[in-house]
C-alpha cells in the first residue's frame, strides 16, 4: 500500500542531529511521515499502529543523553510491533544484535569469521581472570556501547588488576562487559562498510589519532587528501577529534561476509566495522551497527547520497 498522511511513514529516532538529512529528503519529496521520539513515547498493547511502514533509528548510546530507559522500553515497543504484524525496518531481531557486543561476537563465531579474542563479564571483579591467555594490551568494552562510549585500553594484568579493584571499570546499563584483545591498527586505520536493503553500498576508511574509541563516521570533516567536509552537516566538535576519511572499496570477500553478517543479525541497515592488525595483518571483525550513520557529507566522500537511496528503499519497502 502506498504512503499516505492516514498511513505515514514512521522514523522512530533519538540522537537530535544525526537524522536531520533524512528528515530533509523525506520533505522535499513531500513523503508523509511522521517523527517518533525515543526518549517520550508510549504505545497501548491493544492497538495496531497505522503505519506504512516504522523505521527504527533508536541509539544504544542514548544513555550518554540521559535517555538510557529508552533503549529497554524500545525493544519491548518493536516486539509489540512485530507481534501486531506492522513492518518494521531494523526490528526486534536487529536491535536485540544492535545492543549486545557479546551477541555479536556469538553471531561471528558462528559465522566463522575473524574477531578479537573476548570474555564477557557481568561484574568488574571478573576482568582480570577472564584477561588471562588474552594477548595484551586488552580494551574493557559496555556490552551495549555506542560511539566508543566507556572502552578503556589497558597495556598489561597489573594495569587491569588496579582498575578493577578501584572501581575504575565501566560496565554499561547492562552490567556486562567484553574483555577483549586490543588490535594495532594497520595506519591507524579502521574500514566501515554500509548496507542497505542487506546489500553492499559503500565502504570508507576511517584514519584515526589512536587516542580515541568514537569513530562515528557523521562525525569526521576531513578527507585524508586534506578537504574539509561541508561545516554545516559535520558536528560541531568533530574537527577536535582528528579523524580523516575515505572512499575505499573493500576486496569482494569482504563485502560478501558482510552481508552474511547483516543477514545473520536481521539488520536491513547498517554498518560492519573491521580493522587489519599492525602485527601479521590478520582482519578482524570487531563491530556490528543496526544504528548505521552514513559519512558525512557523503557526496564529497563516496561520491553519491546515500540518504537519497535510504529514501527509495523505505518508499518501496512500504509500498
Amino acid at each position: 500500500m502506498p504512503i499516505t498522511a492516514e498511513r505515514p511513514l514512521a522514523i522512530y529516532y533519538e540522537h537530535p542531529e544525526w537524522f536531520k538529512p533524512l528528515f530533509a529528503e523525506l520533505e522535499c519529496r513531500g513523503i508523509p511521515y511522521v517523527k517518533l521520539h525515543a526518549g517520550s513515547h508510549r504505545y497501548d498493547p491493544a492497538d495496531t499502529p497505522e503505519y506504512s511502514l516504522v523505521f527504527n533509528r533508536m541509539s544504544p548510546s542514548a544513555y550518554l543523553r540521559g535517555r538510557g530507559n529508552a533503549v529497554f522500553y524500545t525493544l519491548s515497543w518493536l516486539d509489540h510491533l512485530r507481534r501486531r504484524g506492522v513492518k518494521v525496518i531494523n526490528g526486534y531481531d536487529a536491535f536485540v544484535n544492535e545492543t549486545s557486543k557479546a551477541r555479536q561476537l556469538d553471531l561471528l563465531e558462528e559465522l566463522g569469521l575473524p574477531y578479537p579474542r573476548a570474555r564477557v563479564i557481568n561484574h568488574a571483579d571478573e576482568a582480570p581472570a577472564a584477561a588471562e591467555g588474552l594477548r595484551f594490551p586488552v580494551a574493557v568494552k559496555p556490552n551495549i556501547g555506542g560511539s566508543g562510549a566507556g572502552v578503556r585500553r589497558f597495556d598489561s594484568p597489573e594495569e587491569l588488576r588496579a582498575a578493577a579493584e578501584s572501581g575504575g571499570l565501566e560496565l554499561g546499563i547492562d552490567s556486562t562487559a567484553l574483555v577483549q584483545e586490543f588490535i594495532p591498527q594497520e595506519e591507524s586505520r579502521i574500514v566501515r562498510v554500509e548496507v542497505l536493503g542487506g546489500e553492499y553500498l559503500y565502504g570508507i576508511r576511517i584514519y584515526t589519532p589512536g587516542n580515541s574509541f568514537d569513530l562515528c563516521p557523521a562525525d569526521v570533516c576531513q578527507r585524508v587528501d586534506g578537504v574539509e567536509l561541508d561545516a554545516q552537516i559535520c558536528a560541531v566538535d568533530a574537527p577536535k577529534r582528528g579523524l580523516r576519511v575515505e572512499g575505499y572499496e573493500p576486496p569482494a570477500e569482504v563485502r560478501e561476509q558482510v552481508e552474511r553478517i547483516m543477514r545473520a543479525a536481521s539488520i536491513d541497515v547498517g554498518g560492519i566495522e573491521y580493522m587489519v592488525d599492525a602485527r601479521d595483518g590478520q582482519l578482524y571483525y570487531y563491530d556490528v551497527n543496526a544504528l548505521s550513520n552514513f559519512v558525512a557529507d557523503a557526496p564529497n566522500v563516496v561520491g553519491f547520497d546515500p540518504f537519497a537511496r535510504l529514501v527509495d528503499y523505505l518508499v518501496r519497502e512500504a509500498e
